[in-house]
């Protein structure tokens, strides 16, 4: 479990712990309780408040809950008490499972893990003796809220606490407003209020977290941030400048391999990992699946062309179980070297054991997913952690575009290291509207109490729940929406019941999970198919994309059949980099600004990354964008926003609502215009926009079917959700008057 660190064994906060707890530290060698656990206890062993721990990954969050929590239990013999441990993967659970059935085996503490590949007879028992700590995933929580809803009074009456692991990774998202939902429903089952404990290693704003936890709190929550203990980082970012394939400059080579065929810097990029992360245990982040794949068998056939057994392991969400756990158990095993080629499928707290480096593959998605990232590396005392990020850049060209001159993925990189190493990250995106998840709620209510009136689901989503954003008629229109999809229908009495379809739906396993994995669009030119994509960002037609390394223009998109039909655009040559498909802040772009405008060394860069980055710096200088908000490059004007992609997209969309073709291009908005009169004309429009406008603004986009149930919900609504969670439509309307007041 957890080994020493700070605070001794000598303290009070030991000394409060049942006495066979304390045993158990003493015999697994522990000298002292580190900060969170120290902090933890008194705030935790008494049962009577919301607490969130939040300490750096293998700093002993586990245990900081579970040691005074289990003392707790302990106070009755036997124990008589229960805990409900929340985790957003089950893998997690079988690790928790793992960590805490050794110690609570010795206290007689039963620990059940409650998921689709624990056995029913387990389940079972825990049903008929509700003690001891289950360990569960809301999916699974849903799931017994439906079925076994008359009963849940009873399987709940003696819960003492609600843990929610890994609490970043719910908020802001569909699912975390179905945990929040729950754990309000368990609330009201229980008759009483039960503390939560939210463990987290990367939270970037506690009162955000806290509200998230426990909103409207009648007490404060009580927060517990520990600190890293200046754990030493080592860093390096590599910058490569884009190679053509081998092929192309040998044309007759025979029997060309796959190092002959993929980009020659990309050959370089995995040599480089190859030589300095073999022999050791590491964790790679390239931003694809695709490009997991590809470095993958790289790294693979370099194994095999040297005579060693293979160390590159891929995984990623579309590879099955079975290659999934042979990565992780290749990794945890720890006696021979393994690295795993990864998606974020590995960011999360699954027990891996101790890796030596991260290295990221082009610029990472978010500070925070960075910060998570590299708490896997140094876990061993006295080791450092250590990055090593890959940065590949255009060649340049005349017509090179402007995010290729800006050196832009080398640019996020170095930003968000800086952040980093600041001790900032992105604090989760709270206030989405989330209709679709009320929707699931609504459905699942009905199901635990037999039926529902319209007051009742009121009261208990909206009035006293999470929902509180919806106002009455939002929320009328969204049940009528309902019944006429034959989702609910209404008794005369006005109890509210399932309707044939509705039935249908809930009574399959798909029911309880809230959310469904991005849906791939398929992007078809003409009679050909150009290959598929998460779509979330806001399309419209005529609008221009970038794909496959070209520019194309939207024609139609089938939002039904998930299919945007285009044709080649002849917009000039598209950037290397078109960003990693994550959302990216407007503290890094500001940060990046902040990089461009000075002359400081970037120290953790090597000696081709400062060149780049000086290219940067000159292009930023003579093109005076210290100063400069708007100007023309071409046939193009240029809105040096330096905001993100909230902000970004939402000023395409209401731009291209004045019939501006306008793109977001990352740091920088541009607009197809022969100067900057037509611009600032319809900027000048935006400044003065009425929230009525702005809404009719929206009407164009065709993707706005993102979450689970938008299917069922009423147009205005499903409008209004993709906004707030999607768009910055008040920040783009600052910044047209800004951009008006400047020029």
């Amino acid at each position: 479990m957890s080994s020493p660190a700070s605070g001794s064994t000598d303290s009070r906060s030991f000394d409060q712990l049942d006495e066979r707890i304390r045993r158990w530290i003493w015999s697994e060698g522990w000298t002292e309780l580190r900060d969170a656990q120290e902090r933890a206890v008194p705030a935790l062993i008494g049962a009577d408040r919301d607490v969130i721990i939040a300490a750096a990954t293998a700093a002993g969050k586990t245990e900081a809950a579970f040691l005074p929590i289990l003392s707790n239990l302990l106070r009755d013999e036997p124990c008589i008490g229960s805990v409900l441990y929340i985790s957003p993967l089950k893998a997690l659970i079988n690790d928790q499972w793992s960590r805490l059935d050794a110690l609570c085996e010795t206290l007689r503490i039963p620990v059940v893990g409650w998921h689709g590949d624990v056995t029913a007879s387990r389940k079972h028992r825990f049903l008929k003796h509700p003690t001891g700590v289950l360990l569960i995933t809301p999916e699974s929580l849903e799931a017994m809220f439906v079925t076994r809803g008359s009963s849940l009074a009873s399987t709940f009456g003696a819960l003492r606490y609600i843990v929610v692991d890994e609490l970043h990774a719910f908020i802001g998202s569909e699912r975390g407003m179905q945990l929040q939902s729950l754990m309000h429903r368990v609330d009201r089952v229980c008759g009483r209020t039960v503390p939560r404990v939210g463990l987290s290693a990367t939270l970037g704003d506690m009162q955000l977290a806290a509200n998230f936890l426990r909103p409207r709190a009648a007490r404060p929550v009580h927060i517990i941030e520990s600190g890293s203990a200046g754990q030493e980082l080592k860093i390096l970012i590599k910058g490569f400048v884009e190679k053509p394939p081998r092929i192309h400059l040998e044309p007759d080579i025979e029997k060309p391999g796959l190092e002959d065929i993929v980009p020659g810097s990309t050959v370089d990029v995995a040599n480089h990992m190859y030589r300095a992360m073999r022999g050791s245990n590491n964790l790679i982040f390239p931003n694809s699946r695709r490009q997991v794949e590809l470095y993958a068998d790289l790294l693979r056939r370099a194994c095999d062309r040297d005579g060693y057994p293979n160390e590159f392991w891929p995984h990623h969400g579309s590879l099955s179980k079975d290659l999934r756990e042979e990565a992780e158990q290749a990794l945890k095993a720890g006696d021979k070297p393994a690295s795993a080629v990864c998606t974020s499928t590995l960011e999360l707290g699954i027990d891996i054991g101790a890796v030596k480096s991260v290295a990221q593959v082009g610029p990472p998605p978010s500070v925070a997913s960075l910060r998570q990232r590299l708490g896997r590396s140094g876990r061993r005392k006295g080791e450092p952690a250590i990055l090593r990020a890959y940065c590949i850049e255009a060649e340049l060209q005349s017509d090179s575009d402007l995010s290729d001159r800006l050196r832009e993925g080398l640019l996020q990189s170095i930003a968000m290291v800086n952040l980093l190493l600041r001790g900032w990250f992105e604090p989760p995106r709270a206030g989405g509207l989330h209709p679709s998840t009320l929707v699931q709620q609504i459905l699942s209510i009905i199901a635990e109490r037999g039926g529902v009136s319209a007051a009742e689901l009121w009261d208990t989503l909206v009035a006293t729940g999470p929902f509180d954003s919806f106002d009455k008629a939002a929320f009328a229109a969204i049940l009528r929406g309902l019944g006429s999809r034959d989702l609910i229908v209404q008794e005369k009495g006005g109890l509210l019941l399932h309707g044939v379809a509705g039935e249908r739906l809930v009574n399959h396993y798909e029911f309880y999970a809230s959310f469904t994995s991005d849906e791939e669009y398929r992007i078809v030119a003409g009679s050909r198919q150009l290959g598929s994509l998460p779509v979330s960002r806001p399309l419209t037609p005529a609008q221009g994309i970038i794909f496959g390394g070209q520019r194309w223009r939207v024609q139609d998109v089938d939002a039904e059949k998930k299919v945007v039909f285009v044709l080649p655009d002849q917009g000039g040559a598209p950037p290397t980099f078109d960003g990693t498909g994550a959302m990216i802040h407007d503290e890094v772009r500001r940060e990046m600004f902040r990089v461009l405008a000075s002359a400081e060394p970037i120290v953790f860069l090597d000696a081709k990354g400062g060149e780049l980055l000086q290219e940067a710096r000159k292009y930023f200088a003579a093109a005076t964008l210290a100063t400069r908000s708007m100007f023309v490059e071409g046939g193009t004007v240029m809105l040096a926003t330096w905001a993100g992609d909230w902000l970004n997209d939402a000023m395409v969309v209401l731009l291209r609502g004045q019939n501006m073709d306008a793109w977001n291009q990352g740091a920088i908005v541009s607009v197809k215009a022969s100067g900057l009169d037509p611009v600032l004309g319809a900027l000048r429009k935006i400044a003065n926009m009425t929230p009525s406008e702005l809404n009719d603004a929206l009407q164009p986009i065709r993707n706005v079917e993102n979450e689970k149930w938008d299917w069922a919900l009423p147009d205005d609504v499903k409008l209004s959700a993709y906004a707030s969670l999607r768009l910055d439509m008040q920040g783009a309307v600052e910044m047209a008057r800004r951009l008006v007041s400047e020029n």
